[in-house]
Order: C-alpha cells, then structure tokens, then sequence
C-alpha cells in the first residue's frame, strides 16, 4: 500500500480492495476509511458522491494501467519473436488470477457502473486504447500485422477470459481449459490476428 504522504493513492488502493471484495454495493466511504485505516470521513472530503468514487478509482487504474504499457512500447527489444508476445500475454493472463487478481475483480466491477457512469466509460476506454496500440505495436515488431480491430477483439477475449477464470468453478475451469494459460494466450491471439473479414464472420457465426 502507498506511503500515507499520498492520501489520494491511499485511498484508491484501498477502494481497489474493498472493490475486489465486497464489490461496487460495498464501495462506501466508510469501507474506504477503514480498509486504508484514515479517520472516519477523509474519503467523503476527498470524493463526495458515490459516483466521484468510482471516477477516481477508475481514472487511478487507468493512469496507473496506460503509463505502464507506454513504457513496455517504449521498450520493445530488438529480436522480440512471436513466441515472446505469446509468453507475455500468458504471464498478464497469470497475473489477473495471481498478484493482480484484486484488479481485475475491481475492473469487472468498473465495468459495471460504467454502464450508467460516463465518466468511469471515459476512463475504462483509455485502457482499452493502451491495450490496443500496445497489440498492434508489439505485432508490428516482429514484422506482423494486426489490425486494432483485431487488437480489440483481443482485448476483449482477454477480459472475457479473465472473468471467466476468476468467477467459474474450479473444475470447469479446467475442463475447458482456461486454466491453461500458454494455450490460452496463443489462441487469443491467433483470433485478434485473423483478417478483419474473418473474425466478423466468426462472431456472426457465434450470434447465430
């Protein structure tokens, strides 16, 4: 947890557990207080409403989410392979169930009030465009195309998987397979790689 000197990543990082935990009805300013152990009303100086809660959790993880990932850009080895993206998208499919599982869980949550929060929509859509130039880049390192449709088509297997891991029985988790993340990772990404014509028929043939 933050040093208590940053009294606004305090408080997000402990709206972040109590997400994870008690989910978006438990997301209250006295949960807040006591989860980041502040005097009872700091988080209702900070952020007022409900609403101004779920903002600033969602604007928290997406700054914290896209200054991560401009930096992996940025970094990009020279004789980066095709296997390598393959392991990396394994190793974040990992973590949404390991180190990064309260995320994630606050995530789906965000989701949620994103449905009827602009704002929240605003900042989870800023993470999705990190999420997309990063596919699109990394591909285009190792001389392959994908389109950002494609890349969206990724990123949203990538959160379906993720929630699917996180809420379905254990035992079928596993018959279907989705605790195998190396298998995982290369078939989303073979799905987010098809021609745009493709994967639209795909999805068609998926709706019936």
């Amino acid at each position: 947890m933050p040093q208590r000197g940053n009294r606004r990543e305090l408080l997000a990082e402990a709206a972040i557990e109590v997400l994870a935990r008690e989910g978006g009805r438990g997301l209250t300013h006295r949960a807040i207080d006591r989860e980041a152990e502040v005097p009872e009303g700091t988080t209702k100086n900070y952020y007022p409403t409900r609403s101004a809660l779920f903002l600033a959790v969602a604007r928290y993880i997406a700054a914290e989410h896209t200054a991560a990932l401009r930096e992996l850009r940025s970094q990009i080895p020279v004789g980066l392979s095709g296997e390598d993206i393959t392991a990396l998208y394994a190793a974040m499919l990992r973590r949404m169930g390991t180190s990064a599982r309260s995320r994630f869980l606050a995530l789906f949550e965000l989701h949620l009030e994103a449905v009827r929060n602009p704002g929240v929509r605003d900042a989870l859509g800023d993470i999705t465009q990190a999420n997309v130039d990063t596919a699109v880049e990394l591909h285009a390192a190792v001389g392959r195309r994908m389109s950002r449709r494609g890349a969206g088509l990724l990123d949203a297997g990538m959160l379906g998987v993720a929630l699917s891991m996180l809420s379905l029985p254990d035992d079928l988790v596993e018959e279907l397979g989705f605790d195998d993340a190396d298998g995982l990772a290369r078939a989303l990404l073979s799905l987010g790689s098809v021609r745009d014509e493709a994967a639209v028929g795909v999805l068609r043939g998926w709706a019936g």
